[in-house]
């Protein structure tokens, strides 16, 4: 007992000798907000760099986070081409969608979905989502991140699945 009244004491003093440090201004709602949202990358012109691409959807999700309680969305990249590795990527992809979709995701989470084949990326959450319960969705967030042409179609596929669906067009 003697030694530990000390050591809780030392503890607190450092605890609040470090809280005291680093003390600055509060910043503004506003400008707290305008601090945190990044500006949107253009979209890469080369439908084969992947890297660049997944950068650019980070960017686009990061920015459209509004609504979100989790600080780590589902984010799917649907990679472009008909050669077999993308084919398997798709595929693969595809696969680990449906079974999010099978287990549900909890409210207040999203799912993001992009990539540079915006037909190919309809297709994958229209697939994906097709034997999803009514309702299993209901304040999930779906970000499509594609062409406006596209949308219709993810946003009917999500109609009875009760998630709130918003869209990005690529730029």
């Amino acid at each position: 007992m003697n030694r530990i009244l000390p050591t809780i004491a030392l503890a607190c003093a450092a605890a609040l000798a470090l809280g005291a440090c680093g003390r600055t201004e509060q910043a503004s709602p506003q400008q707290a907000a305008a601090e945190q949202k990044p500006a949107v990358l253009p979209a890469p012109t080369n439908p084969a760099d992947k890297s660049a691409w997944k950068q650019y959807l980070v960017n686009v999700v990061m920015a459209n986070m509004q609504g979100v309680k989790s600080n780590h969305p589902y984010m799917y990249f649907v990679p472009a081409g008909d050669d077999d590795a993308a084919k398997a990527d798709r595929g693969n992809q595809l696969e680990n969608v449906k079974t999010v979709v099978a287990r549900g995701v909890l409210p207040g989470n999203m799912m993001a979905f992009g990539g540079p084949d915006s037909k190919l990326t309809a297709q994958l959450v229209t697939d994906a989502f097709k034997d999803v319960r009514a309702g299993a969705f209901k304040d999930v967030i779906v970000l499509f991140i594609g062409a406006a042409a596209d949308v219709d179609g993810v946003k009917q596929a999500l109609g009875t699945s009760g998630a709130d669906v918003r869209f990005v067009e690529v730029k």
